[in-house]
Parts: structure tokens; sequence; C-alpha cells
């Protein structure tokens, strides 16, 4: 029998399962979080609930299983899509709150990129439209910070969605990595070559260096250490929340 360990981080809560080779669900752990309002219109979650919470979830998911964290064969990865992180690469410490994909702070940035004419050229390159939503304006307004810009001089800085920061977390600072499926909601992927878009870096002025390596949703991201679980997992898998909700539906073909 082999079992997998499935992590779903969302934006009330951190669940995970752990399921058996037959699909069947046989160790489950949840843990609700708050949000944080500072303004009006900004949703912001604080970085240390969101691994905490995902690391109690996935501990009791493993403890109220029938097996012990050494049989568990894979790591597994769904999380809320746009929610953007920064974090001192030498530290590992989050540099600000993480900005929620909900928060509309940049929406007066949105309005300037329209008057900018980028509205075909963000089409064009990322299928989607200007929208305060996505992650483009969120890592540009945090970049403006003064310890972030520090930081950032330094070549310490790392951006990530809410996956690459677990991953950063998991394997200990050994991967810094995402999937396509997320990759393609920052607003800063190039859909068409696969990669990051050097255009559209350039116009938010966010410096390459804090990119995570975009891999496939099935991938090598690296072993959890040891000293979360008791024993080193492999990290194979990871979905933005709604691409894994069409997968978990049943949705794998074309059409």
């Amino acid at each position: 029998m082999k079992y997998v360990l499935a992590i779903d981080q969302g934006t009330s809560s951190s669940r995970a399962i752990v399921f058996d080779d037959a699909g069947n669900p046989v160790g489950e752990g949840s843990c609700p979080f708050d949000q944080i309002f500072p303004h009006d219109g900004w949703v912001e979650q604080d970085p240390e609930v969101i691994w905490s919470t995902t690391l109690k979830a996935a501990r009791d998911a493993i403890a109220s299983s029938p097996v012990e964290a050494a049989g568990i064969d894979a790591i597994g990865i769904t999380n809320q899509r746009e929610t953007t992180l920064l974090w001192d690469a030498e530290s590992g410490q989050p540099v600000h709150s993480a900005i929620v994909w909900q928060d509309r702070r940049t929406a007066e940035r949105c309005v300037q990129m329209q008057s900018d004419g980028m509205a075909t050229t963000i089409s064009q390159i990322t299928g989607l439209v200007i929208d305060p939503y996505f992650s483009s304006t969120k890592v540009e307004w945090l970049l403006r910070q003064p310890d972030t810009q520090r930081l950032a001089r330094a070549g310490r800085l790392r951006f990530g969605t809410v996956d690459s920061f677990l991953v950063w977390r998991l394997t200990g600072g050994r991967t810094h990595a995402t999937d396509a499926t997320n990759a393609a909601r920052t607003q800063l992927f190039d859909i068409t070559r696969q990669d990051w878009s050097d255009i559209l870096l350039d116009y938010f002025e966010i410096p390459a260096s804090l990119l995570p390596e975009v891999k496939d949703c099935v991938a090598d991201y690296g072993r959890s250490e040891a000293q979360w679980f008791g024993a080193e997992i492999p990290i194979v898998g990871i979905a933005g929340d709604q691409h894994a909700a069409l997968i978990g539906q049943g949705c794998i073909s074309s059409g």
C-alpha cells in the first residue's frame, strides 16, 4: 500500500489529508486562521501563521492515519493562488505580511497600467486582464518598501506564491520553485514561452533573481526535512487550488 500526503493551503484554513493508493482518505487535519485587514481594501495574512497551520494540519493528518511519516511516499501541495510573499533568503524570514489575492491596494496602479496601454501586452503574454487580483502589482508595491529594497540590492530577497514559500520552508531553503499553474497567475509569466517574461519584469522593475524556478505540476520539488514530520518525504506535485479542483473532478482531457 502506498500513501500520499495532500496539503491544501487555503485562504481561511490549512488542510491536509493522507490518501491510500485507492484514493481513500485515511487521515486528515485542518487548522482555520484569521485574515488581517489593516486598511480599507487591504487583505493580508501572517506568513508564519500560514506555515504553522499548514505544518499542524499535515502532522495531524499523519497522526490520524494508519501510517507513520516514513511510510508516506509523496507530498502534493495545492494552494490559494496569487497571494504574494517576500522573504529573506538567508534567514528564511518573511519581510512583510502576505498580500492576499483579494487585496485591492494596487487598484490605482492598475488604472495607470491601462493608461500606459499595457492591456494588450498583458493579455498577449499572460492571458490575463489588468487587475489588482494578480501578483505583479503586489510585488511591485512590496519592492517600494525600504526593507525590501535593501534586501533586493543585497541579492537576498525571494518572491513566491504560497506554494513556493511552503516548499522553501519544508526543504530548508534548498528548493525555490513553483509550478506553471501558480506562475501563470502572477501576471509575470509568459504562457506561450512557459517562462518568466522579461518584458513584464522590466515594466514592473522586478529583478529576475527574486523569482522561483518554474516546474511542471508533477516534478521533483525536493524532500521535506525530517524535522517536520519525522522522516524525509519527497515533494512531487504542486497545483493552484482551482486547477487542482479541475483535476479532482476528473477533467484531464482536452475539450
